[in-house]
C-alpha cells in the first residue's frame, strides 16, 4: 500500500426521524441558510422538518440549486449570505445541492473572481460550517471534502477538494429517498457503483482491506439496486443503498491505493454540452474505459470478475470480457443506456469531447496518467 493520511470529521446521523436531532448540532445563536434544489424537499415536508428542528434560530431559504449546480445561481446565494450575515449552511438534497452549498461556504470568503479562485484549487483559509440532510443517495458528497460545480457561461464543470469542505454533520434517513423518481434512484445506484470502481479497478498494491470493502459495496449495490426500483418503500433496501453510496466516496476505500477517475473526467463534457445526467455519462464510459485499459487493469479485472461476478471458468480474456459485459448489463438493467447514440448524441461529439479535455488541461487521465488523446478517442468510439 501507498503511504496515506485519513481524515474524516463528518458526524453521520443515520436512521429514521433523525432530522429532529439537527438542532443539537448547531450553535444556539446560529443564523442559517437552508439550501435545496427543485422543490421536492419543500413539497414532501423535509424543509419544514428542518425548520422545526432549528427552533427559534433565524433562517432564510434558498431553493433552485440545479443538478450540476450553476455558478451564477450559487453566487446569488453568496450575496444573500453576506448581506444577511449568515453563519451556518444546511444543505437539503442530493450531491448537487451539497456540492453547491460547499461552494457557497467557501466563496463567501473569496477575494476577487470567485470562479478563478475555485478552479485554481488554491488552499482555503476559511469556510462557513455546513450540515446536510441527504435525500438522494449517490455522490457521497455528504461525507467528503470535494465539490463539483458548473459554469454555464464558460461551458465548464470543474471540482475543488479541501479538508475544510467536509460537512460538520450529515443526516441520512433512508425514508427520505422513498419519493424519489425511479430514474433518480437508478442514477444514484450507478453513480455509487462507479465511484467504487474508479478506486478499485486499477492495479494491485496489496490493499486487501480496501479491496474487500470495495467488493462488498459493489455486491450490495448489484443485489439491492433492482429491489430499490421495484420496492421504493423497502426501508432495509434503501438503507443499504444509502449507506453504500456514502461509503463509496468518503475516502475510506481509496486510502493507500491508486485511483482512476477517467470516466468522471471524460463525462464532464457530456453533462455540460449535452445535458446528460452524471450517472448516465458514467454508465456509458466505464465499460469502454475498462475495455481500452484492460492490459493495465488486467489483474484487478480478473479479481473483479471472480469476486464480484463469480466468473471462475474460461481464459483470462474470456473472464475479463464477461466481467465488462456484465457491468454494462447491470447498468442497462437499472434503466441507463450505455451508448452515446442511445441518447441521440452525434458522433461529432467525440472530437468535441477531446477538445474539452484539452481546453481544461484534464489530460492525461487514469491511474498511470497514460490515457491521452489516442486512448480517449478509442474510449469514446467504443462508447458510441
Amino acid at each position: 500500500m501507498f503511504n496515506f493520511d485519513y481524515y474524516n470529521p463528518t458526524r453521520i446521523m443515520f436512521g429514521t426521524e433523525r432530522i429532529k436531532d439537527l438542532g443539537a448540532q448547531l450553535p444556539e445563536d446560529a443564523k442559517v441558510l437552508i439550501t435545496y434544489g427543485g422543490g421536492s424537499a419543500k413539497r414532501y415536508g423535509t424543509i419544514d422538518e428542518v425548520i422545526q428542528s432549528l427552533g427559534k434560530r433565524k433562517y432564510i431559504e434558498f431553493g433552485g440549486i440545479e443538478p450540476n449546480p450553476h455558478y451564477d445561481t450559487l453566487m446569488k446565494a453568496v450575496e444573500i449570505v453576506k448581506a444577511e450575515k449568515i453563519d451556518y449552511l444546511i444543505a437539503v438534497g442530493g450531491g448537487s445541492v451539497i456540492d453547491g452549498t460547499k461552494f457557497i461556504a467557501a466563496a463567501v470568503y473569496f477575494e476577487g473572481d470567485a470562479w478563478e479562485t475555485w478552479i485554481s484549487n488554491a488552499p482555503l483559509k476559511q469556510v462557513l460550517p455546513i450540515g446536510c440532510v441527504l435525500t438522494l443517495p449517490a455522490t457521497g458528497s455528504e461525507m467528503n471534502g470535494t465539490a463539483v460545480i458548473s459554469n454555464t457561461a464558460l461551458n465548464a464543470k470543474l471540482s475543488h477538494k479541501h479538508p475544510l469542505l467536509f460537512p460538520r454533520f450529515a443526516i441520512l434517513d433512508p425514508r427520505k429517498s422513498y419519493t424519489l423518481p425511479t430514474k433518480q434512484m437508478a442514477n444514484g445506484v450507478v453513480d455509487a457503483f462507479v465511484h467504487v470502481a474508479e478506486q478499485y479497478l486499477t492495479y494491485p498494491v496489496y490493499g486487501k482491506v480496501q479491496d474487500r470493502y470495495a467488493e462488498g459495496l459493489m455486491l450490495t449495490l448489484i443485489e439491492e439496486g433492482l429491489k430499490a426500483l421495484k420496492e421504493p418503500e423497502n426501508y432495509d433496501v434503501r438503507a443499504a443503498i444509502m449507506w453504500s453510496a456514502t461509503q463509496a466516496l468518503n475516502g475510506l476505500i481509496g486510502v493507500g491505493v491508486p485511483q482512476d477517475w477517467a470516466s468522471h473526467r471524460i463525462g464532464y463534457y457530456f453533462t455540460i454540452y449535452h445535458g446528460l445526467d452524471h450517472a448516465q455519462t458514467l454508465a456509458i464510459l466505464l465499460p469502454a474505459v475498462l475495455d481500452v485499459q484492460r492490459e493495465n487493469k488486467r489483474l484487478k479485472l480478473l479479481q473483479y470478475a471472480e469476486r464480484v461476478w463469480q466468473l471462475t471458468e474460461g481464459s483470462d480474456e474470456e473472464r475479463i470480457n464477461s466481467a465488462i459485459i456484465l457491468t454494462r448489463q447491470f447498468f442497462e438493467s437499472m434503466g441507463l443506456p450505455t451508448y452515446l447514440r442511445a441518447y441521440g448524441i452525434p458522433e461529432s461529439a467525440i472530437e468535441e469531447a477531446i477538445n474539452y479535455l484539452k481546453r481544461f488541461n484534464l489530460l492525461p487521465l487514469g491511474e498511470h496518467k497514460d490515457i491521452s488523446v489516442i486512448e480517449v478517442r478509442k474510449i469514446l468510439s467504443l462508447s458510441y
